[in-house]
């Protein structure tokens, strides 16, 4: 894989660069970006290209729906940056845009998703955005496991690149996948039958992986313990997945009852009308050990359901990661924003990746259809 940084400063000059980048952040009410951590971590290719005189063409997405449009993400990055927003992604106002850019400039084009060929990997649809540059850059590593037109059409038809992100974040993550010992995997979210084949990839390859999240519910109702109304997965883990010598679970449950009370108590005591919300004390001086003994430390996934609030011993874990000189990789768009919100401050040993699926769909294979599309 070639990466943008190892360009010259020559060939970059004056040159239209196509810059992927991975821009979907989630929006308040008011349609404002309400975590700008993506942006922070787009911005070193940006700069890169445009110190260099290169004129950036930023292409992005944002969001699930069509209508949904670029334009809070451009009112964000400008807070960083100096840009023009174009609302416009393949017509004629995309066009004269480009067409003007003097070296240096940056240009935010209109959502991706806009064109339902985006995520239909439509050929004639790489080609048209293709025609916008000279080059393409590909800095995107949170949508890089999506085969859509602008990751993996693109590269096809351009002199192709890794950004300055997509670069740290394959070379972070391949180690990630190859830890020094002792190592310690802390994995939460949902929908185990999903997650099944990277939690037995992480059982041998690190001395200790910790469930957590819904993911634990999964684990408690497989035991045969109660859970009342949590969320549970289609699929449970196996035997040979609990029996695991590497295998770690909460021991304590925070619960919410009908009436929005919540309590610590143990999972085998959890009644019928309760929801397993969280962990509780005794998990994380369970856990804590592991952590200060750890040379590397994985985690993707809070601990408990943050958009309900809870929040605190995600707050805890990440204090007590901040503590440890390991090696640590933390994923996972809401593990970030739970651990932003918290204040912690981490040294430089902690890398923060921009991917949640793309992270740990990384993880299990090694690769992503984007990279692979910058390999061809």
């Amino acid at each position: 894989m070639r990466y943008i940084s190892d360009v010259p400063s020559s060939e970059l000059k004056g040159k239209r660069v196509l810059l992927r980048a991975g821009l979907d952040m989630p929006l308040e009410k008011d349609g404002t970006v309400s975590d700008i951590f993506r942006i922070k971590q787009a911005t070193k290719t940006i700069r890169f290209l445009s110190e260099n005189g290169a004129r950036t063409i930023i292409l992005s997405h944002i969001g699930r729906k069509p209508e949904e449009t670029n334009e809070p993400v451009a009112r964000a990055l400008s807070s960083e940056i100096r840009l023009t927003y174009i609302p416009d992604l393949l017509g004629v106002a995309a066009r004269q845009a480009i067409a003007v850019m003097k070296d240096g400039d940056v240009v935010l084009l209109e959502n991706l998703r806009r064109d339902e060929r985006e995520a239909g990997n439509d050929d004639i649809f790489a080609r048209e955005l293709a025609s916008l540059g000279d080059m393409y850059v590909d800095d995107a590593f949170s949508v890089a496991h999506r085969a859509h037109a602008s990751i993996v059409g693109i590269p096809k038809y351009l002199p192709s690149y890794a950004g300055i992100l997509m670069r740290d974040e394959v070379n972070i993550l391949t180690a990630a996948r190859n830890p020094e010992h002792p190592s310690f995997a802390i994995l939460g979210g949902a929908k185990f039958e999903t997650k099944s084949p990277l939690i037995k990839m992480l059982l041998v390859t690190y001395d200790h992986l910790f469930v957590t999240g819904a993911l634990a519910n999964d684990v408690f109702k497989a035991n045969g313990l109660p859970v009342g109304v949590s969320l549970i997965s289609k699929e449970l883990p196996t035997a040979e997945v609990l029996a695991h010598p590497h295998f770690l679970a909460p021991v304590d449950v925070t619960v919410e009852r009908s009436d929005a009370q919540a309590f610590v108590k143990k999972p085998e005591s959890v009644a019928a009308d309760e929801k397993i919300v969280d962990i509780g004390p005794d998990t994380v001086a369970l856990i804590a050990p592991y952590i200060a003994a750890a040379k590397f430390i994985l985690w993707n996934g809070p601990t408990g359901l943050y958009e309900d609030g809870f929040v605190s011993y995600t707050h805890t874990i990440a204090e007590l990661i901040s503590k440890s000189s390991a090696r640590v990789v933390i994923g996972g768009g809401d593990t970030i924003a739970v651990i932003e919100d918290s204040e912690t401050t981490f040294g430089p040993n902690v890398f923060l990746s921009t991917g949640g699926g793309a992270m740990l769909e990384f993880l299990l294979d090694g690769t992503l259809p984007g990279i692979e599309a910058l390999n061809m």
